[in-house]
């Protein structure tokens, strides 16, 4: 769980990480608020559904009682802090400011303390069945080799994340709708591919546990990491994102919640609502546009 809430999590959000933050840099504020908040509603209601319908999902009690409420808590802080006009009588229009992004940057060092806390407690006592006669521990790769895969990686992620960005905003303007519609629907779907072929295979192998704390650290990642060092570099106007994008972001976490709260476990029909629900939503989406 702690792999996924971490080293998995962030690994696969690093897509939504380059996209969104060369969108920012390049203006286009719709595009990237609308790909965190898209990608967040299809983490949760395709990828949890998906790797659902795969196999079943086994929920812990830990995962129940503090990493899904720490979601839900990610959501609300990035619906408060979009509303400036909800909040202020219409006085002020909905940006994230600079000083929203430093709260939520503040948000995801917590979140890692706490995580890395996890991590101690968990490695200071193990399970009984992880003996040292039946680990097996990997080859070291070498230094040069990582180093390498690292630089190749990035420069993929920041080649991919212009493309990917200058591409989108084409097919908007040939379209003729709107940036947030693209991000929330195509560059969300998009970035988030890395998250779906994870969670899908680890479901497959009976990692539960990588499954679903790859879909809970993603979203996390992307709110407080992702939105934090975007707006902290350059503010995020909100204006195009609707209260039922953010309402249905939350709803999908709150779903997810549920779900994992009945029988801790996601069943097939579970997977498949929430699939469902995802459909439901895009082809609202598709019928505003």
């Amino acid at each position: 769980m702690v792999i996924g809430l971490t080293v998995v999590a962030f690994g696969t959000s690093l897509p939504e990480f380059v996209t969104s933050f060369t969108a920012a840099l390049k203006g286009s504020h719709d595009m990237a608020l609308g790909n965190i908040v898209g990608s967040n509603i299809f983490n949760v209601l395709v990828i949890v559904g998906c790797s659902a319908l795969v196999r079943p999902i086994l929920i812990s009690k830990s995962t129940v009682r503090k990493d899904i409420p720490f979601a839900l808590l990610a959501t609300l802080a990035l619906i408060v802090v979009s509303l400036d006009t909800l909040w202020d009588d219409g006085q002020l229009p909905d940006t994230i400011s600079r000083t929203d992004g430093m709260l939520l940057l503040g948000y995801f060092c917590i979140f890692m303390c706490y995580t890395f806390s996890l991590a101690r407690n968990r490695c200071a006592m193990p399970e009984p069945d992880q003996t040292e006669e039946n680990v097996s521990v990997p080859s070291p790769m070498p230094y040069t080799r990582i180093l390498l895969y690292v630089v190749i990686g990035l420069l993929g992620l920041i080649f991919g994340g212009n493309l990917f960005v200058d591409s989108a905003t084409k097919i908007a303007q040939r379209l003729g709708v709107s940036e947030t519609i693209i991000g929330l629907t195509l560059v969300a779907a998009g970035t988030s591919l890395p998250e779906l072929a994870t969670s899908v295979v680890a479901a497959r192998k009976g990692c539960s546990s990588i499954a679903i704390g790859n879909v809970i650290g993603s979203n996390i990642f992307n709110i407080f990491f992702v939105m934090g060092v975007c707006a902290s570099v350059s503010p995020i106007r909100a204006g195009d994102i609707s209260y039922f994008d953010l309402g249905w972001m939350c709803v999908s976490v709150l779903m997810l919640w549920f779900f994992s709260y009945t029988r801790r476990t996601i069943e097939r029909w579970e997977g498949g609502i929430m699939v469902c629900v995802y459909l439901v939503y895009l082809s609202y989406l598709i019928h505003q546009a």
